[in-house]
């Protein structure tokens, strides 16, 4: 089933260099007189301060030799929800696209050269959610499940909050002179790109209309607002991702859907308000306006109402690819003279998970891979830190025994046991085939919904309420490679949910030997800014340093703030 992308055109990819990972430059080992950081015995969870997660992720970060990177970039790739099945079946996904048995693949971020597990939880969930592994991703420090940008606290209290907010390493790049970029499938006021900017104790709270009015009332801001805010430098360069409705007045149409209208009931153009803070900034919704804009300063790019669309169903005519966006970014950033930090986010590998569809979140993953490698082939190792993760964990299995090269959204045809001879398909107890791929929970549950008779469901399945399955459907005529096709989930929910598990961390370039073990999340922001000199010197500056130059205090947000 190959594809073939329709690149930009090639002013915008002229910046490409020749494939930088075509072989794996040699690293150095983390030095051993790496720098001790004393972190205080307590008791968790108790004694899990904000201070005590920014010191604990410091130690770990120096003790792994991170201090040693001396990185002028920094690009963090985000796969939202990106666990190790979706790495390991993507790989198959994308080698048996591509005409091969698939189990040999490698996706591109799995040639770099270091590797580590994060451990995912919030301070409040065993499974947790996108902003509060993000905050912990962007500011150092674990918080609850909700949270963007602010330490642990009440969810839905604004007061809480306002003494809470935490400073994110985007932030920090801003006020040391260093540019900044956000690219993301998602609404860029979504809780991924929203943890590199803004503050609010509820992900929710995406536009004024979203929000309490007490909250509004105590001085909180709403996501979108804080987006093309400026208070620590001149702000992003670049954003681009979805999200038009956050930004625009009820009283303005989309430019893209008539029938749609700004979502803000305060009256606000924040896109008139980004461009008064971007003296010759460009706005654009479509790829025929981003290719217009390429000598622009900066721009902000709302490619959707809502959310991008999925890459299965994308006009490219319209819409540019993750990679495309990435490279755009890349292009644009790498002008500036004091270096860039990048985050970009492949938002939809979560959605398309809980829709309880394979296919898509594969897709997705497979879109995401193409936009690393970009990031590789634009970049050096010498100079830039590039990171790729996942903020948490899905439900997918990868069961069943398979015979190699059998199509990884298939039926499983190979053995039914360790110890049974190859057959056509492999059967469950009770004589039915099955697939290779399924859900723990989620609307790909077989029996009768509101929505879809019992049996296979099809994309899309929203489902309100739910029947018990009577046993098993026969799928044995069903062609469950369709990219419509949901997989089977054993408990029936309106979306699937999160998993609990560790996820994978890749490296390379400068600091990137500081990626192995099993780390907490939240120590992946003490790499980023042990590793680039120009944060970490930012840092001592406010006086958040040791004796031996790391930073190890919990900065105030104050203290990085333009005066």
């Amino acid at each position: 089933m190959p594809r073939h992308t329709r690149a930009l055109p090639l002013a915008l990819l002229s910046a490409l260099l020749p494939a930088a990972c075509a072989s794996t430059p040699p690293t150095a080992p983390a030095p051993a007189s790496a720098p001790r950081v004393q972190v205080p015995a307590i008791a968790h969870p108790d004694g899990e301060t904000p201070q005590w997660w920014y010191r604990n992720g410091a130690a770990a970060a120096a003790a792994n030799g991170a201090m040693s990177g001396k990185a002028k970039n920094v690009i963090l790739f985000l796969g939202d929800g990106m666990s190790l099945t979706t790495v390991a079946a993507a790989r198959i996904f994308e080698g048996q696209r591509n005409g091969r048995p698939g189990e040999e693949n490698l996706l591109s971020w799995e040639r770099f050269p270091h590797t580590a597990f994060s451990k995912t939880y919030n301070t409040d969930a065993q499974t947790p959610d996108s902003a509060g592994t993000m905050t912990a991703i962007t500011t150092g420090v674990k918080t609850h499940m909700g949270a963007i940008g602010v330490s642990a606290g009440k969810r839905n209290d604004c007061a809480d909050s306002l003494g809470k907010h935490r400073l994110t390493w985007l932030q920090l790049a801003d006020a040391a002179g260093m540019a900044t970029g956000i690219v993301s499938t998602a609404r860029l006021t979504h809780a991924t790109p929203a943890a590199t900017w803004a503050h609010s104790p509820d992900r929710n709270w995406e536009h004024d209309a979203a929000m309490p009015a007490e909250a509004i009332a105590q001085g909180c801001v709403d996501i979108a607002r804080q987006m093309v805010a400026t208070p620590f430098g001149p702000g992003p360069k670049v954003m681009l991702g979805g999200g038009r409705g956050q930004f625009l007045p009820v009283e303005q149409r989309d430019p893209e859907y008539p029938d749609k209208t700004g979502l803000r009931r305060d009256g606000r153009d924040l896109v008139a308000e980004w461009k008064a803070a971007h003296p010759g900034g460009v706005y654009v919704w479509n790829r025929q306006q981003l290719e217009a804009a390429a000598d622009a300063p900066a721009v902000l790019g709302l490619f959707e109402h809502d959310h991008m669309q999925f890459e299965h169903e994308k006009d490219r005519a319209a819409e540019p690819t993750l990679a495309e966006l990435t490279a755009e970014a890349i292009r644009r950033l790498s002008r500036e003279p004091n270096g860039f930090v990048l985050m970009v986010e492949g938002a939809r590998i979560d959605h398309a998970h809980h829709m309880g569809n394979a296919y898509r979140a594969l897709d997705e993953t497979v879109a995401l891979s193409e936009a690393v490698r970009t990031a590789v082939e634009m970049t050096s190792p010498e100079d830039t830190l590039i990171l790729v993760t996942a903020d948490h964990s899905h439900t997918l299995n990868f069961v069943g025994y398979p015979a190699r090269g059998n199509p990884i959204l298939d039926k499983v045809r190979g053995v039914s046991g360790e110890d049974a001879a190859p057959g056509e398909y492999a059967l469950d107890a009770t004589g039915l085939p099955y697939t290779t791929l399924s859900y723990a929970n989620g609307p790909g549950h077989t029996g009768a919904s509101n929505r879809q008779p019992a049996g296979p469901k099809t994309y899309p399945h929203n489902p309100s309420s739910s029947q018990p399955a009577q046993g098993r459907p026969d799928l044995t005529q069903v062609d469950t490679t369709h990219p419509d096709y949901m997989q089977e989930a054993l408990v029936p929910l309106k979306t699937e949910t999160h998993g609990g598990e560790d996820v994978g961390i890749w490296a390379r370039g400068p600091g990137a030997e500081a990626v192995r073990g099993t780390l907490e999340q939240n120590t992946i922001f003490h790499i980023i800014v042990q590793a680039t000199p120009r944060l970490r010197e930012r840092l001592c500056q406010a006086g958040t340093c040791d004796a031996n130059g790391v930073p190890v205090e919990l900065p105030r947000l104050d203290d990085f703030r333009r005066h």
